[in-house]
């Protein structure tokens, strides 16, 4: 990274008082890459990994955010995600105050840290909570949808030309801001609206929604899904309300990305409040017009300015979280998790998206607040919980840079233990991998004639591993509490562990160390609770 480490209380003070245009000169705008399948960031023109936390909602204010710098470093944080809100920045309509933008800006840069900006306008959570008071008064001016007995709902409608106007307005003076005293890149991604759609009406049946809704599916929809022009039932189905407002609050998006992305083009993305991991959900039990992993189609035809969807994951089971993430890392949906539980088990999967060749993972709730959103993340953010999230942190802060390149070259993957404690494996060009859970490090739990007990981790959620091929014989291997094992795919007797080494990317380029042998690899390789990064190589005898 580019920016310049903690300088303390006294230095962030200081650094407020200047000007951030004068702070660094300009750097690469940040871009989302995508070849052979295989997405990066580039921030500073180079491949960056998105290890970050997200925020309380409210804690977008600068008197909270002395509660999430500590919270931030003590996991490894190398990106803050924070919302700015409408209401916020324009609570006087045509009067701006970015005042707030300026102090995360600065306290960001003093913290060494890069910014996700969440864009909270017409939707948070589905809701207008976040709309400025002028707007959430004037239901005439900015109506709300109509549900089907002509009552008012509780959402914006997509279809309120002057609501569309008067956030895309605020949204480019945000742009524009950053423009002008963002040069240096601090903030690398925005999202533009959170977790969009309704709940308990899949659409807006006002007279003019109803119009719409009697006209063909558009023309660029049809031809994406493959499917003849025809109506909206006729194409759809049960699912016609929900993939009509699908489309509308895509297309509402679309528009205000696409103004912000002309003002400064940083890649942006949308979040889904998801519905069951394989399931088609009914119409009025989801957010109907997010995107959800069934809709991500309609959303990539009305979408073009967005850059990628990701899920907002607070299902604990682990069965469903490894669907929603399959369901997302697609050759044309660069992965990332911008929001998931902040309780310990959690942690595991942030192996499954990295091993996907996910560009980011975001924790939700990592400040230090006093709020806690349970029975969805944490009680407390206690050590215990905090640690869950250091470890696999603390490894990738060191080599973030180096895993997002090689992910972004060469195959990976990544397992989190599941539920039921069951091994997991896969095959990698030559090599079948498997990662068990629950060992020491020494021995096997098989044996009868050596007396042990379990560690007092072996039935607990945690525990996973990311694996990258480096060349036909060679891996990265990290995780924590979890053994790995190596083995010819096809079952050749002569295949043979090599040489296991310890160390550390520099300036890109691997240092070893020191080499494991003997009780260290005798029975799998083991890594347990501390950070460690592995270069392993297998070979054949002859």
């Amino acid at each position: 990274m580019t920016m310049k480490p903690f300088i303390g209380l006294l230095g962030c003070a200081l650094l407020a008082a200047v000007p951030a245009f004068a702070q660094a000169p300009a750097t690469e705008v940040p871009q989302l890459v995508t070849r052979n399948g295989r997405h990066a960031l580039m921030v500073d023109g180079a491949p960056f990994l998105v290890l970050a936390g997200q925020v309380h909602n409210s804690s977008n204010y600068a008197a909270a955010l002395p509660q999430v710098w500590p919270t931030l470093d003590r996991i490894h944080a190398n990106t803050i995600e924070i919302p700015v809100a409408w209401q916020q920045v324009e609570p006087v309509e045509g009067q701006f105050d970015f005042s707030f933008v300026q102090t995360l800006l600065d306290q960001a840069r003093a913290h060494d840290k890069r910014v996700v900006l969440l864009w909270f306008g017409t939707w948070k959570n589905t809701g207008p909570a976040y709309t400025p008071d002028w707007v959430k008064l004037d239901n005439r001016r900015f109506p709300r949808m109509k549900a089907k007995d002509g009552s008012d709902h509780y959402v914006h409608t997509p279809h309120g030309r002057a609501t569309l106007e008067a956030d895309k307005r605020a949204f480019v003076r945000l742009m524009t801001y950053l423009r002008d005293r963002d040069p240096q890149n601090t903030v690398i991604l925005v999202q533009p609206q959170n977790e969009v759609g309704s709940y308990r009406s899949p659409r807006d049946y006002s007279a003019e929604a109803n119009r719409l809704f009697a006209q063909p599916v558009p023309a660029a929809l049809a031809k994406r899904l493959g499917k003849p022009v025809g109506t909206w039932s006729v194409l759809f189905g049960a699912q016609a309300d929900r993939a009509f407002n699908t489309w509308y609050t895509a297309r509402y998006v679309d528009e205000i990305a696409a103004a912000g992305k002309a003002v400064k083009p940083l890649p942006m993305f949308v979040n889904a409040a998801l519905a069951g991991p394989s399931n088609v959900p009914d119409p009025t039990g989801v957010a109907s017009g997010g995107p959800q992993q069934d809709v991500l189609d309609i959303w990539k035809a009305a979408a073009p300015a967005i850059d990628f969807a990701g899920p907002d994951i607070y299902d604990r089971a682990s069965g469903n979280v490894v669907q929603y993430l399959d369901k997302y890392a697609r050759a044309d949906n660069a992965l990332m998790v911008p929001e998931i539980g902040n309780a310990r088990e959690f942690a595991r999967f942030f192996y499954e998206t990295v091993g996907r060749g996910g560009i980011g993972f975001s924790p939700f709730g990592m400040d230090d607040t006093g709020y806690s959103n349970y029975p969805l993340g944490a009680k407390t953010l206690d050590a215990e919980t905090l640690d869950a999230f250091a470890l696999p942190y603390g490894v990738f802060s060191g080599m973030m840079r180096d895993w997002a390149r090689i992910a972004f070259e060469r195959p990976t993957w990544g397992a989190a233990k599941p539920d039921d404690g069951a091994e997991v494996r896969t095959t990698m060009g030559d090599w079948k991998v498997s990662a068990g859970w629950g060992e020491w490090q020494f021995g096997e739990k098989a044996w009868t004639w050596l007396k042990s007990e379990k560690p007092a981790w072996a039935d607990a959620p945690v525990g996973g591993i990311a694996v990258a091929q480096l060349s036909a014989d060679q891996f990265l291997v990290t995780g924590d509490h979890v053994r790995v094992r190596f083995e010819d795919a096809k079952g050749a007797k002569n295949a043979i562990l090599l040489r296991v080494e310890e160390g550390h990317f520099a300036e890109g380029r691997w240092v070893t160390d020191r080499v494991w042998n003997g009780d260290q690899t005798d029975y799998g390789i083991n890594i347990i609770d501390r950070p460690t990064l592995l270069r392993v190589t297998m070979g054949h005898y002859r």
